[in-house]
């Protein structure tokens, strides 16, 4: 049997509920409701796709409720009832989400018509809406590159994650990936069809990190020229990245705070308060506990953040990954640049699996988009990678060593010495950096003076 939408009407006066309810019941599954608090009780019980709502509703707004079927995660369509000397507020209804506006007294064949369209606008979001989170889970996670036992547990945080409404923070060094999880979890989200806005917080000082957040009004400060919307507005029902959320200063982390706490900002230069319904997604590549303690960011900004932690490992971490990440890459880059690039010669695989890539991810992608780019045939060879992964480190830092004024045997001491070093004596850590086996070094160390192997 076919089921008939449901329609709810919202009307403090009960002869016009009641008239509205029969003349409708037979197109729709009909409820009725004579304010607010009885309306959300319906909306939260019984399957909605259109509500009919009148703006007054004795002492109450309906652009309260309103805004409460803007944040149900399959938000019905509303249509507005108002009076002909109420026609701005309908307009101010319609630029917050509602569907569209009907005039009274009622013209019950117009309101039909206006009715049967919200249906069919909401039957087309729902079909879109399925499709995108199938689309979601295809590609939410396509980017996201793991086999390793580092990662697995990641990605299926992700997936758990990515359906509620927490408040998410991202950790890790710079390059692991982070604004990449952030995208997977947008896209996993409910909020999958609205926007995903990426702020970098270190990149703009206080003042026009402020404004970049909350927007401001037209004078609000020296060269404002003109009203601006700030990033949480324009990721209204979506989500937006603050990312380096450690270099904020302290009075964004207070206006921070209240965001989180009241889900209102104020625009600068304004007192008026704007609802927002935006997912946080936060992250950062220092420790915030350690800045809490110092007193450098507040405790309570931090809790609000930290409802669901996620710690992307670093890339040496994770190397059973590396494989998956070059052809990746590769394919990437050499489709980009018209090249015919296909992998790496065994060589070229060996310096990349042996490098430790203090620059992550990122690092790694640099790479590789150089090798692509510089290779004269189909594999990438060591020569076509860049050079601080073609020589180790420690010889790169060898070079203000005089080549003439030390025997061979000399340099080759020094070398060992400064891998050591490096490494805080680690000799098998040592003999990877010096690009030798093991053994080898400790035949070599053999020979140094005493002194040297204590190393």
């Amino acid at each position: 049997m076919h089921e008939l939408p449901g329609l709810l009407i919202v009307d403090d006066e009960r002869n016009a509920r009641e008239g509205l309810r029969r003349a409708f019941s037979e197109e729709f599954e009909t409820y009725t409701a004579e304010g607010v608090a009885a309306a959300k009780s319906v909306l939260e019980d019984e399957v909605i796709d259109v509500v009919l709502l009148d703006l007054r509703l004795g002492k109450e707004s309906g652009l309260d409720l309103l805004e409460f079927c803007r944040s149900l995660p399959t938000s019905p369509v509303c249509v507005i009832m108002t009076a002909y000397g109420s026609v701005d507020n309908a307009v101010e209804a319609i630029k917050r989400g509602a569907y569209d506006y009907v005039t009274k007294p009622l013209d019950l064949g117009k309101l039909e018509i206006v009715l049967r369209r919200a249906v069919r606008s909401r039957q087309v979001e729902t079909e879109n809406q399925n499709l995108r989170e199938q689309l979601g889970w295809k590609f939410g996670l396509d980017r996201i590159i793991a086999k390793s036992a580092a990662m697995i547990p990641i990605v299926e945080k992700i997936r758990q994650v990515a359906g509620s409404r927490a408040t998410v923070l991202l950790e890790g060094e710079s390059g692991t990936g982070k604004e990449l999880a952030a995208h997977a979890l947008h896209l996993l989200s409910p909020r999958h069809g609205f926007p995903f806005v990426a702020v970098h917080c270190a990149a703009l000082s206080p003042q026009l990190l402020e404004s970049e957040l909350f927007g401001h009004e037209r004078g609000a400060f020296t060269g404002a020229l003109e009203k601006r919307i700030g990033r949480f507005e324009e990721a209204q029902r979506g989500t937006i990245f603050l990312d380096e959320i450690g270099e904020i200063d302290a009075t964004t982390q207070v206006k921070l705070l209240r965001v989180l706490g009241e889900r209102t900002i104020q625009r600068v230069g304004s007192n008026k308060g704007i609802p927002i319904d935006v997912r946080v997604i936060a992250a950062t590549n220092r420790n915030l506990e350690e800045m809490v303690a110092d007193g450098t960011f507040r405790e309570d900004l931090f809790f609000r953040l930290n409802v669901v932690r996620i710690v992307l490992p670093p890339l040496r971490e994770r190397k059973e990954d590396l494989p998956l990440l070059f052809q990746a890459f590769i394919s990437e880059f050499a489709r980009e640049n018209g090249k015919r690039v296909s992998g790496l010669t065994k060589e070229a695989e060996k310096l990349l699996c042996q490098y430790d890539w203090p620059g992550n991810v990122r690092e790694l992608r640099m790479a590789l988009e150089h090798g692509v780019v510089m290779a004269q045939g189909l594999l990438i060879t060591p020569e076509d990678l860049p050079e601080r992964i073609r020589v180790p480190s420690i010889l790169r830092s060898a070079r203000d060593i005089p080549a003439l004024s030390m025997t061979l045997r000399e340099a080759e001491k020094q070398w060992i010495l400064r891998a050591l070093q490096a490494c805080g004596g680690n000799r098998s850590e040592a003999a990877r950096k010096l690009g030798i086996s093991r053994k080898t070094l400790l035949r070599k160390i053999a020979d140094l003076p005493l002194e040297d192997q204590a190393l």
